[in-house]
């Protein structure tokens, strides 16, 4: 599938934001279940792009990937769709955690994240298949 549309920004064509798109979302399509990717990491992973970035391919074109195993880096849920992630973080049996104090409930990002560094073949939402093969590196996450 590919996206149509286009990012505002300096020197952001159509073409390079389609592609970026289609980027952020393939590497969604091969987070496992039970594990997610900060938006940061998602773009740490591309090397190109931010959080920002990633989270704007969410909002326009996300709806037909994994959305939920996309997170903000401190496990935080997208609000507005606690109660929809939630169901769907049990059902994978994705590690939560309570916030401070017992606030809510967050993913547990130091047993959830997911680096993107193992091998595997997948076939995407899109049905086209791909392999994603990367080498370890050293992270600050």
């Amino acid at each position: 599938m590919a996206v149509s549309g286009h990012m505002t920004g300096a020197g952001v064509g159509r073409e390079h934001a389609a592609d970026f798109a289609d980027r952020v979302l393939d590497v969604v399509d091969t987070i496992p279940p039970g594990r997610v990717m900060s938006y940061g990491d998602i773009a740490e992973y591309l090397g190109v792009g931010g959080p920002r970035q990633v989270g704007r391919v969410m909002a326009l074109w996300g709806g037909g990937v994994a959305w939920w195993r996309v997170i903000h880096a401190d496990g935080s849920l997208l609000a507005g769709h606690e109660r929809e992630a939630l169901a769907r973080y049990r059902q994978e049996r994705t590690p939560l955690r309570e916030g401070a104090g017992g606030s809510r409930l967050r993913v547990d990002m130091r047993r959830a994240r997911w680096t993107g560094h193992q091998t595997r073949s997948v076939t995407t939402n899109r049905d086209k298949t791909m392999a994603i093969l990367t080498e370890p590196r050293e992270t600050s996450l």
